[in-house]
Parts: C-alpha cells; structure tokens; sequence
C-alpha cells in the first residue's frame, strides 16, 4: 500500500514535504494572511497493521510558541473518538514522534479537534433544549453564524465566550461540558441568580480554516476588543455590541495554552479603574476553584499586568474596565494538568467539560456577593 497524507477537512492542517519510506516530513501552514500556526490535524493512510511510521514537523521551530513544544505529547486516534498521547520528541526546531499503525488509517492533531460539524451538532442538540434561547448574534467574515445561547432568569450577567484562538480546541469541549450542564436540573440554582449568555465559538472561521490564532482575515480578535470593526473583526463587535445592551457582572473567556502543564485563571491586573476590592473578588474564586476540584491550581499562571498597564484591546481587561465585570480568562493546556496528570489521555475532551461543570458550581456558590 502507499501511504498518503491529507489534511483536506474541516479543521485539517499539515503540508506533506517528503514520504521516505516511513518517515513523513511535514509542515504546518500557516494562518491565512498571518505568520501564526501551531496547530495540526491530518490524516495518514494506506498503512499495514503494525507498521511503524516516524512523522517529523520541520518547521515547528518557526511557530508561534515553540517553547510549547518541550513536553509536548502528540494526539492520535484511529476512530476520531478517543484521542491518546504518543511519546514526542522536539530538538533542533524538529517535532517527531512514531507510531505503530493498528490498522489502515489513522489520525494525528495537536489536540483533540473539535470542528465546525461538531459544532452544528452542539447547536442543534443545546437548540431543543426548552429553556436554551439561541440567536445568531452576526456572521463572521466567511458568512458563519456567531451562534449564542440565553438560558437563566436571575439579574446577574454572565457572558461566557470562547474559541477566540481557534486552534485551542479543548475550548470548545468546555463549552460542551458548559451547556450540558446548564441544560440540566443541577443548574437551576445558578439560572435562578443569573442569566447566561454562552458563545461556544468566536471564531468558526479559524477553526474551519485549521488556523492557530486568526479569523479569515488574519486578524487575532483577541486584541480587537477595545475598538472592533465590520472589516476586521465582525465577531467581536456583534458580540460586544450584545454585551452592552445586556451588561456585564462576569466575564468568562476560555482559552487553551501551549507551554504551562496545569490549568490557570488569568485576570484583570492593570486596568485603570483597578481597586483591590474588585480584583478580590477574582482571587476568591481561584482559590475556591482550587479547593472544589484537583483539575484546577493557582501556584501556576501568567505574570500579572502591572499598574495601569493592562491591555485593554483583550477581551478580559476591557470587559473589566467597561463594565466593572468579574472578569477572567480561563487557560487549559495542551500538555497535561500535571498536578492531577492522566498518562494515557493528558488533559483531554473528558476532563475540559468537568473543569467547565466545577467553574459553574463554584460560581453558583460565589455570584450572589458579586
């Protein structure tokens, strides 16, 4: 059999360079009008059962965050359902790993994808939930559908968003986790203080596209928040623009990082209108994250901004300062939770929607002080 490669799917990304035998010399392609990628997913095919293949990225020194790669597991699945590790190696700007093939085809990703298709299911099943209000809330640059859900009667608002950086796919299983659970009679307590308003994809043209970081324009819309326009960012400006017609008590954006093996919480360190008393509120509720579930830790994370100068073009400072929001971005790894670790899975699908059930629970117990 000849081996064939193919990232030509929704969601796909590889450039095959050379077939040598078994070893596969690939590249990741960029992002449409930008010199950010990281993320891969493609196929191999016409293997023999334990055949072993070695594919080597020659080009992951160049991308965007190349100290994510030490440490860094590859993703592979030969059902498109479960998605474990392969030992990987990274040395002299070169990602390799092997594996022997179990049958004819397999499937390799830098995370566990989760593709537009997916995403039209989550919508059509969180859509016949009774009390789940959906609404386009505009299309992106490719005609897509910027799809929200409204669920809850309490006067708190809650905005929860996420997929920003498309190729964080583990984003977009936390929101599945996310409206699972708001669906369910465990939520009624937290709908009942507050209304919520989820957006399970900011940026359906990235993920489409198998881009790292951008929309079709190549435009990062996480750093569009502070003046959005129709040309550049029409994702980000329907949803601001929803923003301030509901307000804003707390701000949930969900993100995946490439090189911290844990899962952390970002805030709003920095902004203009800063007061300990408000950025209290967000360290409390780290720490009782942190004591609600092992998934969670705070001794990991992000250097804070400091004093007046938070960048307010990104979504958690500027909807912060605009609104006095409870903000915070959530960032989940690629690698693995070290401080609960999974050596099959990693962190993975199963575990970013527990982490999603563990923030509501822990913010239904916390938003009646906020």
């Amino acid at each position: 059999m000849t081996i064939t490669i193919n990232a030509a799917f929704d969601g796909g990304n590889i450039r095959p360079v050379a077939i040598q035998g078994d070893r596969l010399d690939l590249e990741i392609v960029a992002d449409h009008q930008s010199d950010f990628y990281q993320w891969f997913y493609f196929r191999v095919a016409g293997l023999a059962a334990g055949q072993r293949i070695t594919c080597r990225i020659l080009n992951a020194g160049r991308s965007a965050y190349p100290f994510g790669w030490p440490g860094y597991k590859t993703r592979v699945s030969t059902d498109r359902q479960a998605w474990r590790m392969v030992e990987t190696g990274y040395a002299d700007g070169v990602l390799e790993w092997s594996w022997t093939a179990t049958g004819p085809v397999a499937w390799f990703a830098y995370f566990a994808p989760y593709t537009m298709e997916q995403h039209a299911d989550l919508v059509a099943r969180t859509a016949a939930v009774p009390d789940m209000r959906h609404r386009a809330l505009g299309t992106s640059l490719d005609g897509q559908a910027i799809d929200a859900f409204t669920t809850g009667t309490g006067g708190k608002q809650v905005w929860i968003y996420g997929r920003q950086h498309p190729g964080e796919s583990m984003t977009e299983w936390w929101m599945e986790g996310a409206l699972e659970w708001l669906a369910s009679p465990a939520a009624a307590a937290l709908k009942g203080k507050a209304t919520l308003h989820i957006v399970p994809n900011m940026n359906p043209d990235g993920t489409r596209r198998g881009h790292l970081r951008t929309n079709a324009a190549g435009v990062n819309l996480n750093r569009e928040w502070h003046a959005p326009s129709a040309e550049r960012s029409p994702e980000v400006l329907c949803v601001l623009s929803a923003m301030d017609a509901t307000g804003v008590d707390v701000a949930m954006d969900i993100h995946g990082d490439e090189a911290i093996p844990a899962n952390f919480l970002a805030g709003y360190e920095g902004i203009p209108s800063w007061t300990e008393d408000h950025g209290a509120k967000f360290y409390d509720y780290g720490r009782r994250l942190a004591a609600h579930t092992p998934e969670f830790q705070t001794d990991l994370g992000y250097d804070r901004s400091p004093a007046g100068k938070a960048n307010l073009s990104m979504s958690t400072n500027q909807l912060a300062e605009r609104f006095g929001a409870v903000s915070m971005t959530l960032e989940m790894p690629f690698k693995d939770h070290d401080p609960n670790a999974d050596p099959e899975f990693g962190w993975s699908p199963v575990r970013s929607k527990a982490l999603a059930v563990a923030m509501l629970e822990t913010l239904a117990e916390m938003i009646d002080g906020w």
